[in-house]
C-alpha cells in the first residue's frame, strides 16, 4: 500500500495508486514480450528461407554436373517469356508473335521463325508452340557447348550459378531488413504485422528465385564460347606495320654517307658561306657618314 503524508504528518492509504503502478508494469512487460515474440517470428521466416538457399548452395558445391538444374531453369524462363506475349488459353488473334520473336532474340539470342511456323502449320496450337520454343532453346545451348571441354563448361556453369545466388541472396537480406523496420505500421490499418511480414517475405523470396533463374539463363545463353585456337589468335598481338628496323652498324654507315655527301657537294658549300661586313656597322642613331649632320636613320639609313 502507498501512503500519502498529510500536513499533520498522518498517512492515508490509496489502493488505486498501487493498482495503477502494477497495471503500467504489466503493460510494459506485455509490450516487451510482444516485441520479442515478433522478432523471433521474423527471424524464423528468414531462417526458413536461409535453409533453402544454403541447401541449394551446398548441392551446387557438391555436384559436378548441374545440367538438369539448368535445363529446368531454362524451361521456366522461356515459358515465362512466351506467356508474356502469348497468354495461356488465349485466342490466336490475341498473340503478339512479333514481340515474342523480338524478345527471344534480344534477351536470349534465340532466332526462331515463329510467324512462318504459324503460316505453314494451321493446326499449330499454343502448347505445341511452347514446347517447340523450349526445345529450340535447349538445342541451341547444347550446340554451343559441343566443342568445349565438358569439365570446364560444368565448372563455368557452377561458378555463374553460385555468383548469381550469392549476389541476389545478399540483396534479399537487405530487403527483409528494410521490410522489418516498417512492418509494424500495418497495425494501424487493422492488419496483423506478423502475417503481413510472412506474406511479403514469401513474395520477395519468390521474386529472388525468378531473378536468379532469368539471370543465369540469360548469361549462359548469350555467352560466346571460343575454341583454344580462337583464343590463341586473339591473345597474340598483331605484328606492327610500317616500321623500319636499324642496327648499330647502320649509324656508322649513315655518318660516313653524310661525310661523303658533304665532299661531293663542296662547290655548293661556298654559296652557303655567311656574309662578312667590310667596315664597322653603323647604328641607326649614329651620325650619318655622309656629313649631313643628321642621324643615320634619318638620312641614308632611312627605311623605304
Amino acid at each position: 500500500m502507498q501512503r500519502l503524508k498529510m500536513p499533520e504528518g498522518e498517512a492515508i492509504e490509496h489502493p488505486w495508486v498501487t493498482r495503477s503502478i502494477e497495471n503500467a508494469q504489466r503493460k510494459v512487460e506485455a509490450r516487451n514480450f510482444d516485441i520479442r515474440k515478433h522478432l523471433l517470428e521474423y527471424d524464423d521466416v528468414a531462417n526458413d528461407q536461409r535453409k533453402v538457399i544454403y541447401q541449394q548452395r551446398n548441392e551446387l558445391l557438391e555436384a559436378s554436373d548441374i545440367t538438369s538444374t539448368l535445363d529446368a531453369m531454362r524451361s521456366d524462363v522461356v515459358d515465362a517469356l512466351v506467356s508474356q506475349h502469348i497468354a495461356p488459353e488465349s485466342l490466336e488473334e490475341q498473340w503478339d508473335v512479333a514481340g515474342l520473336e523480338k524478345a527471344l532474340e534480344t534477351e536470349l539470342q534465340i532466332r526462331l521463325p515463329i510467324q512462318q511456323w504459324l503460316k505453314e502449320e494451321a493446326e499449330l496450337d499454343e502448347d505445341t508452340l511452347r514446347r517447340r520454343v523450349i526445345e529450340a532453346a535447349h538445342k541451341q545451348y547444347r550446340d554451343k557447348a559441343t566443342g568445349v571441354d565438358k569439365s570446364a563448361m560444368h565448372h563455368y556453369e557452377r561458378a555463374i550459378m553460385l555468383q548469381s545466388l550469392d549476389s541476389h541472396w545478399r540483396e534479399h537480406l537487405a530487403a527483409l531488413d528494410h521490410l522489418r523496420q516498417g512492418i509494424h505500421l500495418r497495425g494501424y490499418a487493422q492488419k496483423n504485422p506478423t502475417q503481413e511480414y510472412k506474406r511479403e517475405a514469401f513474395e520477395l523470396f519468390s521474386m529472388m528465385l525468378d531473378m536468379i533463374k532469368a539471370e543465369v539463363t540469360r548469361i549462359l545463353m548469350t555467352v560466346q564460347i571460343r575454341s583454344a585456337e580462337e583464343l590463341q589468335a586473339v591473345e597474340e598481338p598483331e605484328a606492327p606495320k610500317n616500321l623500319q628496323y636499324q642496327h648499330a652498324e647502320f649509324a656508322g654507315d649513315a655518318a660516313e654517307g653524310a661525310e661523303a655527301g658533304a665532299e661531293a657537294g663542296a662547290p655548293d658549300a661556298e654559296k652557303l658561306q655567311p656574309f662578312v661586313r667590310d667596315g664597322q656597322k653603323i647604328g641607326r642613331n649614329d651620325p650619318c657618314p655622309c656629313g649631313s649632320g643628321k642621324k643615320y636613320k634619318q638620312c641614308h639609313g632611312r627605311l623605304a
